[in-house]
């Protein structure tokens, strides 16, 4: 039987939604996860789930909370959007204790089924432990194989599963000893979350490649992906976790220790261009502002004569502000989203998918018929839905399309927690620029220039010796090794993957 200290898991039985990710949002790259934890509140699950509610922009496929009331943990976790899962009060109720995780997901390593939907949870020697993960390991393929061949049986086919198995085979005496242990051996992106008996923790990796902050609400303290999931609680932002720090909040609250090597930090960049959301802060930079700069840049860089500016909803809409006052041109909504479009919203037949894009957008025609538009998108991935978009703008009675796209070409797959097609499937591995703009039907395609991106975020250019941030997307420079790469026998994962 458990002593006092262990915590005992109460386990849900997570439903079986479908996921909500439209057919069209498969030619855009997909976040990692989000991340959120409190500690100090009799009121935890609730403030989580409004957190991830905040952050659902960053996983829409499954979500999960897991809290401790000082004697049991509590879990539930289900596929879905967040107000679908946690929006019945007898859910949030079940849920008791004053600290609490969760997690919104969107599968980068291990198959779309629920043993994947984390907080993971075990329970060890020294107590339970739940732990939620942003990022993607690069070595944990290698480190599974090593451990099944010891005798550790996994039950998810995560990468953050491997942390739980080196915490349970670290020789230290303290938790989190054991998983400083743990994460010494592991590669790759990741800021974590924590909770454990006694706590709740949060790290980044040594590089800082995805982002995670801390926050404060009256006496309750807060890690989190992003500020916008502060906001919605009315908490205080009071600082970024750093790059190789782990934060441990408990009764006394925050401590910090710095246990790893120190190198440079290479937070992605993707996160200012696309990822984050438009009103958080990350990295001390406002995300809004930042885009409105790119945008800038890209008029200064690439300047076409033109009529309008319009952006490609709802992502290309602060970098085209941005284009449009460097460039003195109007700016108008000139194609408008329908936000309430869903995977189940009708059978994809052949006919359907043709008018797929259709779903989600419509071209505002007065403020597109005989102009010469710019169009201005965050990034272009396959390239199918911009063909799309630029056919639906020159139907709406467009002279000239011209597009002009807020980030470099993405020529390389992420490896560091994007879902990132492979590379033979980005359109701009496959063509040149003029080959991408005749693929997509525009009159000119022009993208920011690396160096531009980086005046954008406040540098002078690119330095290619310490260049501040993960850009392997664009340069193919990727700061931290790809160890699974090599090749990765994956015997059991094939049994584990069931279909979505």
């Amino acid at each position: 039987m458990a002593g006092p200290r262990r915590g005992r898991y109460k386990a849900a039985v997570p439903t079986n939604l479908p996921s909500p990710v439209a057919p069209e949002d498969d030619d855009k790259l997909h976040e990692e996860c989000a991340l959120f934890a409190i500690h100090g509140t009799s009121d935890a699950a609730a403030h989580t789930a409004l957190g991830l509610h905040a952050l659902q922009h960053r996983g829409q496929e499954a979500s999960g909370i897991v809290t401790y009331d000082g004697k049991y943990f509590h879990d539930h976790r289900a596929r879905g959007l967040v107000g679908d899962i946690f929006g019945d009060p007898a859910v949030i109720a079940r849920l008791k204790g004053y600290a609490a995780i969760g997690h919104n997901r969107y599968a980068t390593t291990g198959a779309s089924t629920e043993r994947n939907i984390q907080p993971i949870f075990a329970d060890f020697d020294f107590g339970g432990l739940a732990l939620a993960h942003n990022g993607n390991l690069t070595n944990a393929g290698l480190l599974r194989e090593e451990l099944v061949r010891m005798g550790c049986l996994f039950q998810s086919t995560t990468d953050t599963e491997v942390i739980n198995h080196l915490i349970a085979r670290s020789t230290y005496a303290t938790m989190v000893d054991r998983l400083i242990d743990a994460l010494q051996k592991v590669k790759g992106a990741y800021s974590l979350v924590v909770l454990s008996n006694d706590a709740i923790m949060g790290v980044r990796d040594p590089m800082g490649v995805r982002p995670l902050v801390l926050g404060r609400l009256d006496d309750a303290w807060i890690l989190c992906s992003e500020t916008c999931a502060l906001d919605i609680l009315g908490a205080r932002f009071v600082r970024d976790v750093e790059p190789g720090e782990i934060v441990i909040i408990d009764g006394q609250g925050p401590r910090s220790i710095k246990p790893f090597n120190r190198v440079g930090p290479r937070f992605c960049i993707f996160e200012h261009i696309y990822f984050a959301r438009p009103d958080s802060k990350v990295e001390g930079v406002g995300v809004y502002d930042v885009r409105k700069r790119i945008g800038a840049e890209l008029a200064i860089e690439n300047a076409v004569p033109a009529d309008v500016v319009v952006p490609v909803p709802d992502s290309g809409v602060p970098a085209a502000i941005g284009y449009a006052r460097q460039s003195g041109l109007p700016f108008e909504l000139g194609i408008i989203r329908n936000h309430y479009v869903g995977r189940t919203f009708i059978e994809p037949t052949d006919t359907i998918r043709h008018l797929g894009v259709r779903l989600k957008h419509n071209a505002n025609r007065v403020h597109i018929e005989g102009k010469r538009v710019i169009l201005v998108d965050d990034s272009i991935v396959r390239g199918t839905t911009s063909k799309k978009i630029v056919e639906m703008v020159r139907q709406a009675g467009a002279r000239e399309v011209h597009m002009r796209i807020a980030a470099p070409p993405t020529t390389h797959s992420c490896h560091y927690g994007i879902n990132t097609p492979e590379r033979d499937k980005l359109l701009a591995y496959r063509y040149d620029v003029a080959g991408m703009a005749a693929f997509i039907g525009v009159d000119s395609l022009a993208f920011v220039s690396i160096d531009g991106l980086y005046r954008a975020m406040g540098r002078p250019a690119r330095d290619a010796a310490a260049p501040g941030f993960c850009d392997a997307c664009f340069t193919g420079v990727y700061p931290i090794p790809l160890d699974d790469l090599e090749g990765v026998r994956d015997r059991q994962l094939s049994f584990l993957a069931e279909p979505a």
